[in-house]
């Protein structure tokens, strides 16, 4: 199954003595049809799984660097159609990798969800990260997704309750996303140290890899999630460095900067 291949990737990372590297790439931006090409130089910089931004008119839980790439995505044409062409694209460029798509149910159900599933799953993606479905909302999205072998993973805050992990642990798959503030994505100068709480609570009620993501901006910040997580998402300042130049440099820039990432993946300590 698809699921198989997210936590396969977490597995040889902790093999490896690291922890994964998930990057989040917007479809389209900064260019059309440069994504294959910026995936390509992710995964050959260290990337362990990428994350697929699909754009949509109102991600209301996205930072401004990311709602920026969006928009210009959005205005270079990008649907999700086309998120699931360059989906089909890459996997036929030979990248192996999981992919995951990350966007908003809006997308998923205005298209029936049994449909958008299959066709996703059908183009190669693994899982699902839905940013305004929660998870006691998400069953209908998980019966539709399990029927294909496609993974939900779910978002927890730091705000959420012990019931309301236990709830979303119980059909994750893949791994579970750990929002590291309170807020909306963005790079940030320093990590929250509440999160490791939230993190070793989270596996009181699964098995599942736990990922640690938003405001991750350098192997620092890697290196601190590395004492406690399974993987490292980072988006906004991966974004940040493919908007910095021309388009024609994106991909170099967007593999130099996950090497520097990878620098800080060592775990030094096993969570428990």
């Amino acid at each position: 199954m698809a699921t198989d291949r997210i936590r396969e990737a977490f597995e040889q990372a902790r093999v490896e003595g690291r922890i994964a590297l998930v990057p989040y790439v917007t479809v389209g931006f900064p260019e059309i049809d440069l994504t294959t090409d910026i995936v390509r130089a992710v995964v050959d910089g260290g990337a362990d799984v990428v994350e697929l931004g699909v754009p949509f008119s109102d991600p209301l839980g996205d930072g401004p660097t990311i709602q920026a790439s969006g928009h210009r995505a959005l205005l270079n044409g990008v649907t999700p159609e086309t998120c699931i062409a360059t989906a089909r694209e890459i996997r036929g460029a030979g990248i192996d990798v999981p992919i995951v798509f990350m966007g908003y149910y809006n997308n998923i159900f205005s298209r029936g969800l049994d449909e958008y599933c299959s066709r996703v799953s059908e183009a190669g993606v693994d899982g699902l990260i839905v940013a305004d479905l929660p998870a006691q909302e998400a069953g209908p999205l998980q019966d539709a997704a399990d029927r294909v072998g496609l993974g939900v993973i779910p978002l927890l805050a730091l705000t959420s309750t012990d019931e309301a992990i236990e709830h979303a642990c119980a059909r994750a798959a893949g791994f579970v996303y750990c929002i590291s503030v309170l807020g909306v994505t963005g790079a940030r100068a320093t990590m929250s140290e509440r999160v490791e709480g939230l993190a070793r609570n989270v596996r009181k009620y699964t098995d599942l890899p736990v990922a640690i993501g938003f405001g991750i901006s350098n192997a620092g910040h890697v290196a601190e999630v590395a004492k406690y997580a399974d993987g490292a998402v980072v988006g906004s300042a991966l974004i940040d460095r493919l908007a910095e130049g021309d388009s024609a440099g994106a991909a170099e820039r967007a593999g130099a900067y996950i090497r520097s990432l990878a620098r800080g993946t060592s775990r030094k300590v096993v969570a428990n």
